[in-house]
């Protein structure tokens, strides 16, 4: 069973950064470059500094990663940041809208570090998806440079009997340590619960809850592969080491059962098929869907704008080709001889029907995938209106429903692991509320 401990984050100075709003950023892997440079502009001591460093002129091969070391050494040297006096673990609320709709969600967890296990049988830490080689380095040389998570891994734990829940319900009706509000206008609050004190005893079924059954990953895959391989290189200088501070990451833990969690689709586009190529995928849809035809562009704006809110899994697609759009139901016993090996969670999962369709419709394979052949995006509308403009060549817009949480889970349990752009669990958590430095 995963092992959970607080620590002693480093965090902002109030006293030094009068609005710590402007500090703190989205996490790296969805800054493009245009959001890093306001981040950059925003204020001298953006964590953007330290968690997605600048390539600069004339700079050696891996700068940037020791300028944040720089960085991050000045900032601890001048007050800027500063270390929690008590080991702690520190409950994280979040207050958003669903992308597309008027909902409004509260998500709540907290943060602590999880002692890093590799994958496998037995193990008390699953994946659910693969991950790249770029990222992964890219990670790695961050962590070697300053030694330091500067963002959590997100996991999710199961807690069906609700003993966490009264915890988060007591902590979250205190004012906070930090409230802040994001350009997305999600608001972010901060407890910190010190560990070692009287309110070390009130948060104990909270911790207890997270570490009664395996974590599955929902988001950080990369920064987790990347820890496992900075500790074992460190234990290879430091093997007489007990318990060091290097064998735990940085996460923030979610309950999957009693926390409304949102996952958001990303939608596939596809290019390069000309009007044949189209007119072949139409005509060939019936072999594997149930297919409502003559379906309007509007319509399927409404349907999957806002699918945050749609319970997913039910292999329903939304079609849309300068041809027209098409709603488009599973026939799951036509694609059972197409699917590939795999736990029946992983071979249900609308992505992976979507897969089969993508190579039995319009000869689009993994390879092909791999290589480039597919786009994506978040929203439903950017997808029709890329189609309608034939950008990029784009030909077909393919819109989904998201994966559903206990799908996410069922995958891991199993062993197997998604395709890429599975999931993407909404809201991200802020960069730069916490840092755990690998010490004690």
């Amino acid at each position: 069973m995963p092992d959970i401990r607080a620590f002693r984050a480093l965090r902002y100075d109030p006293a030094s950064i009068a609005d710590v709003s402007l500090v703190m950023a989205p996490p790296y892997d969805v800054i493009d470059a245009a959001e890093h440079e306001r981040l950059l502009d925003r204020h001298p001591a953006n964590v953007v500094r330290l968690d997605l460093p600048s390539e600069e002129l004339r700079d050696e091969p891996d700068d940037r990663y020791r300028r944040a070391a720089r960085v991050l050494a000045g900032w601890r040297s001048d007050g800027t940041l500063h270390k929690d006096p008590h080991p702690s673990i520190y409950v994280y609320e979040q207050t958003y809208r669903v992308p597309g709709t008027d909902v409004a969600r509260t998500q709540r967890g907290f943060f602590a570090r999880i002692r890093l296990e590799p994958y496998g049988p037995g193990s008390g830490v699953l994946p659910h998806e693969r991950t790249m080689s770029g990222p992964r380095e890219d990670r790695y040389k961050l962590l070697r440079a300053t030694g330091v998570n500067t963002s959590p891994v997100v996991g999710l734990y199961a807690d069906p009997d609700g003993a966490g829940q009264p915890v988060l319900d007591t902590i979250t009706r205190h004012p906070a340590d930090l409230d802040v509000t994001d350009d997305d206008g999600t608001r972010h609050r901060l407890w910190a619960i010190p560990a070692d004190g009287d309110a070390a005893s009130a948060v104990a079924p909270l911790v207890a809850a997270a570490s009664r059954s395996p974590i599955t990953i929902a988001d950080g895959h990369h920064r987790y592969e990347t820890a496992v391989r900075y500790r074992d290189e460190r234990r290879m200088t430091r093997s007489c080491e007990e318990d060091p501070a290097f064998d735990y990451l940085l996460m923030l833990f979610l309950d999957a059962i009693g926390e409304p969690l949102t996952v958001l689709p990303t939608h596939r586009i596809v290019g390069g098929l000309g009007e044949a190529g189209v007119a072949t995928l139409l005509a060939k849809l019936e072999t594997l869907f149930s297919v409502r035809r003559d379906v309007s562009a509007a319509e399927l704006r409404e349907r999957f704008g806002g699918a945050g809110l749609a319970r997913g899994g039910e292999g329903r697609f939304g079609l849309w080709t300068r041809a027209g759009g098409s709603l488009l139901t599973a026939r799951r016993m036509a694609f059972e001889p197409f699917l590939t090996s795999g736990g029946d969670a992983l071979r249900g999962l609308d992505v992976t029907l979507l897969g089969v369709a993508l190579d039995r419709l319009a000869g689009i394979d993994a390879d092909a995938v791999a290589a480039g052949a597919i786009g994506y995006t978040k929203s439903a509308n950017e997808a029709i209106d890329r189609v309608y403009a034939a950008l990029d060549g784009a030909d077909a817009a393919f819109l989904l429903e998201p994966t559903p949480v206990a799908s996410v889970s069922a995958v891991a349990l199993d062993g197997d692991l998604m395709p890429q752009k599975s999931t993407y669990f909404y809201p991200k958590a802020l960069t730069g509320l916490v840092i755990n430095p690998l010490e004690w």
